[in-house]
């Protein structure tokens, strides 16, 4: 068996069990040598398929002695999902539009949990971000960092994690291409105080408890957003 048909023979028995619940968060994998055996390849198979999956965040590696030592499931960090997602939309794998439709409908979700969900540390944390973007002298770059956490900061406070890292992470992919526009906009501060607008009566929205409203105003603004720096 080819060393790369081996590896992935490896990866899809470990997602196999995974998937079935015989591999949980924290539990430890079986020794490269048990693996290899029972599956009948390489240990240098499992041994890539290891690398593989400890870059996806599947896998954590502790070295060592004793029961700390070996290689356990983890719990897949946000930052693996967010880290996927700019590479795809890097290679262009998938369409920009495609994004920019995705990223609508994960908002709106996301604002209207927000509007049924968010308590008052939420609320406040949501706050600080739009006031900080609102600073006067904050070139593209601070902008659009402050922009982002406005957006994760009203995904996270919807309460549902699956929802807000998926839309964290079309958000933080899209972020690149966004800045790059804001700085060949020709008045971006101008194109930044109509955002800034638009993400008060978003807050107000999610304040109000007007799930539907917020909603609303979470898709105009991406929408408003793209049509100004993108062009539609």
């Amino acid at each position: 068996m080819q060393r790369s048909r081996a590896h992935e023979l490896v990866i899809q028995a470990i997602e196999d069990q995974i998937m079935a619940g015989s591999l949980q968060v924290g539990d430890p994998l079986p020794s490269e040598r048990e693996l290899a055996a029972r599956l009948g390849v390489s240990r240098a198979g499992v041994r890539e398929a290891v690398r593989v999956l400890e870059g996806q965040g599947v896998l954590r590696a502790q070295v060592g002695a004793g029961a700390d030592a070996g290689t356990f499931v983890a719990a897949l960090p946000d930052a693996a999902l967010t880290r996927f997602l700019r590479l795809h939309a890097a290679l262009a794998n998938y369409p920009y539009p495609d994004f920019i439709e995705a990223r609508i409908v994960l908002e709106r979700s996301s604002a209207e949990l927000a509007a049924r969900n968010a308590d008052a540390d939420a609320i406040a944390a949501i706050r600080a971000v739009l006031e900080a973007g609102a600073v006067a002298g904050l070139g593209p770059a601070e902008y659009n960092d402050t922009d982002t956490a406005f957006h994760v900061a009203i995904a996270q406070a919807g309460g549902n994690r699956l929802v807000a890292s998926m839309t964290v992470a079309i958000r933080e992919s899209l972020s690149g291409r966004i800045l790059e526009a804001l700085r060949d906009y020709a008045d971006w501060e101008q194109l930044a105080a109509v955002l800034h607008t638009q993400h008060v009566e978003l807050l107000d929205a999610i304040e109000r408890h007007d799930g539907a409203a917020a909603a609303d105003h979470a898709e105009r603004h991406i929408r408003f957003a793209v049509d100004a720096l993108v062009g539609g």
